[in-house]
């Protein structure tokens, strides 16, 4: 990063941790709200919440549910729990977007720097290595993602691309075998399992 680019991020960041608590009236205006979102959650924790979901998951048999089930696994994901994270992160795919990936580069190693256990940071940049062609560094951020969660079937499908592409087609077929025992229900998981053990199949006959 630029000594530049870091003394601007860095004030970027602290103007965020400067936005203190809310005076109490706003606070107040927003406590009925905050009571009501609680209710639904008061005896789960974000955890408890993540492992609900990946049982509905397993257990859905209709793939239009699932993808339900599984967009909510991947907003859970996404939220970090902290406005400054949630906020590199939204720079880092907007950077993503136009093509400005030294940028998004930047953003992505602040966020693990600030939030190393944030699995959605490390997941980000492994896509952004993958995007670049940087396979290793990739499947390094790869490895960081599934040790956090090894359920992260976004992760597992990245590992089986890259496995594909670099011409490992038994270990992208593993990685596929672990993505649709954990989400079933994908149809292009499905549809690049049955390729790949068809693929096989032909080269050992």
């Amino acid at each position: 990063m630029t000594a530049m680019r870091f003394f601007m991020l860095s004030i970027l960041i602290l103007s965020l941790s400067l936005i203190g608590a809310a005076p109490t009236a706003a606070l107040a205006q927003t406590a009925d709200k905050a009571s009501v979102d609680a209710s639904a959650t008061a005896f789960t924790t974000p955890a408890q919440r993540i492992d609900k979901l990946f049982t509905e998951l397993k257990l859905e048999g209709n793939p239009d549910a699932a993808r339900g089930i599984a967009d909510q696994i991947r907003r859970e994901w996404q939220d970090s729990g902290s406005a400054t994270i949630n906020l590199l992160i939204q720079w880092a795919d907007k950077a993503m977007s136009e093509e400005k990936n030294a940028a998004a580069l930047d953003f992505l190693d602040e966020t693990i720097r600030l939030k190393p256990d944030y699995v959605e940071g490390w997941n980000r940049r492994a896509t952004l290595h993958f995007k670049m062609n940087n396979y290793r560094k990739s499947m390094s951020d790869i490895n960081q993602v599934l040790r956090i969660e090894p359920r992260h079937f976004g992760a597992l499908a990245g590992m089986a691309a890259i496995m594909a592409q670099t011409g490992r087609d038994e270990m992208a077929l593993k990685a596929w075998e672990r993505f649709l025992d954990i989400y079933p229900t994908e149809r292009q998981a499905q549809k690049e399992l049955g390729d790949l053990a068809e693929k096989l199949t032909g080269q050992r006959t």
